[in-house]
């Protein structure tokens, strides 16, 4: 890793101009300029704020902030990324040299090359905190890096969230840690809590981003704190060196995907309005099938253009055409989803860096790690990187396996979950005064949560109501010294 190189300057023309490197491979990321720039010398971006609405993220090299600009994933730091901005992901399978065959290659070597490497990751992520802690989700890559941290940094302790009754990956999580000798706790879900935590920390975020785990990174982050933690450990960056398949339901998502609009009326007419699946169903409808392997349930473009009292979406749309290049020259679906997992890093990712970053605590993307990623890119062959029938990450399932036999994750694919209906029951009051609040940004919010209140207890709208409870107060922080331009 190295030390964080951001770019700071203003053109001939007087226009400000800032970047700052937000590469998960840093050691640390310097957002000193923001803090700087704090008030009437930043102006909100409109479409940074569309794009929140539409995909949970801003679209990359772009920040909620006109004057400033993000060199993530894809982007070189050293590029003017505001008026020449390019974007390219050279770890792309077809891109790598020729991977040795299965049959080349020694089993045990290899899961000992792996090992070693992730214990060099681990160690090198957390050489610079003294009281480590693991987001464990129960799945493949926080079980993987349990092992590895067992060894390398023992004093770890393992921290599991429980967002709700979907999926309870805590007895997994337990008992992986437990094996390994390392400490464990579990947070249960309270949504309103964690928005509490959330608005607390409002003043010092940077900036902006609306990824579904905001929340539960928030309320993790802050018990971390208050425990005495004074650092994190995140295991998200493996999928876009290791691979990305696609499986049935992605493919089904990507025929279902046809830029139809449909009437607002439709969603919330009669059983359609109580039922998830019907919703998420209609809405895949309404996207564009890249768009699609975002996560989460969006607000349309027409309901977006309604919330912003303006046609914004359309821009929105357009920022697609800076990593159309890459796309159009994928040469699988897999490809073209590993691109689009880089995109939507920019807000995986971003939770993090900014809450981290608000709350003054280290925090470690052990798989962003150079040499292992490119030890698993070039070494390993293609079918321990994906198998027959398309399961992911063979490399690491074996790896698992020499500890674990059977562990629920195999079952079924776990993540962070968030009670999204509680949420909305419990604080509309509060975000509907927050978007009364907001008009002159977002007009078209309080009519939107008056005409939906009656179906929150559905996920798909709650889902759109948690990004509006993200987005609005931030805003309100923000609004009074910074103005608001599209582009």
């Amino acid at each position: 890793m190295y030390a964080a190189s951001p770019v700071s300057s203003a053109a001939a023309s007087g226009r400000l101009k800032v970047q700052i490197n937000t590469s998960p491979y840093l050691s640390e990321i310097d957002f000193s300029p923001v803090d700087r720039l704090q008030g009437s010398q930043l102006s909100l971006d409109l479409v940074s704020l569309a794009d929140l609405l539409r995909t949970s993220f801003v679209y990359p090299p772009h920040s909620i902030y006109r004057e400033v600009k993000l060199a993530g994933t894809g982007f070189d730091p050293a590029q003017d990324l505001h008026d020449h901005p390019s974007y390219h992901y050279p770890f792309q399978s077809a891109m790598a040299s020729l991977r040795p065959l299965a049959k080349t290659v020694d089993e045990s070597e290899l899961l000992k090359k792996y090992h070693h490497l992730l214990c060099h990751a681990v160690a090198n992520a957390t050489a610079n905190m003294r009281a480590p802690w693991l987001f464990q989700s129960g799945g493949k890559d926080s079980t993987a890096l349990a092992i590895a941290l067992a060894e390398a940094r023992p004093d770890t302790c393992c921290y599991t969230y429980l967002g709700g009754n979907e999926e309870n990956e805590v007895p997994s999580a337990r008992r992986v840690a437990s094996k390994l000798g390392l400490r464990h706790e579990a947070l249960v879900c309270d949504p309103a809590r964690a928005y509490d935590r959330y608005l607390a920390i409002l003043p010092r975020l940077p900036l902006l981003t609306a990824d579904f785990a905001v929340l539960s990174y928030v309320d993790l982050v802050t018990e971390v704190r208050a425990q005495g933690g004074d650092g994190i450990i995140d295991g998200i960056g493996a999928d876009e060196y290791c691979g990305a398949p696609l499986h049935a339901r992605e493919h089904l998502l990507g025929l279902l995907a046809r830029g139809i609009p449909l009437p607002s009326a439709l969603f919330t007419s009669g059983v359609v309005s109580r039922s998830f699946k019907l919703c998420f169903a209609l809405s895949t409808l309404q996207m564009h099938a890249f768009e699609r392997y975002f996560p989460g349930s969006r607000f349309s473009d027409a309901e977006v253009d309604g919330l912003l009292g303006r046609k914004l979406s359309a821009g929105s749309r357009r920022r697609l055409a800076l990593f159309r290049p890459d796309i159009d020259a994928a040469q699988s679906k897999e490809a073209v989803r590993r691109i689009a997992l880089t995109i939507v890093e920019s807000g995986q990712l971003a939770k993090g860096m900014y809450i981290a970053k608000a709350m003054s605590l280290r925090l470690a993307y052990p798989y962003c790690y150079e040499p292992l990623r490119d030890w698993v890119f070039h070494c390993v062959p293609d079918d321990h990187l994906i198998g027959p029938g398309g399961v992911n990450k063979v490399l690491m399932r074996n790896y698992i396996a020499q500890h674990f036999k059977q562990l629920p994750y195999v079952q079924s694919k776990g993540c962070f979950r968030f009670d999204l209906c509680c949420l909305a029951s419990r604080r509309f009051d509060q975000v509907r005064d927050f978007a009364e609040q907001a008009r002159d940004v977002m007009p078209g919010a309080p009519a939107w949560l008056d005409a939906h209140r009656a179906v929150l207890g559905n996920k798909y709208f709650a889902s759109k109501f948690y990004l509006l409870a993200v987005v609005l107060p931030w805003l309100l922080g923000r609004m009074r010294g910074a103005k608001s331009q599209a582009e």
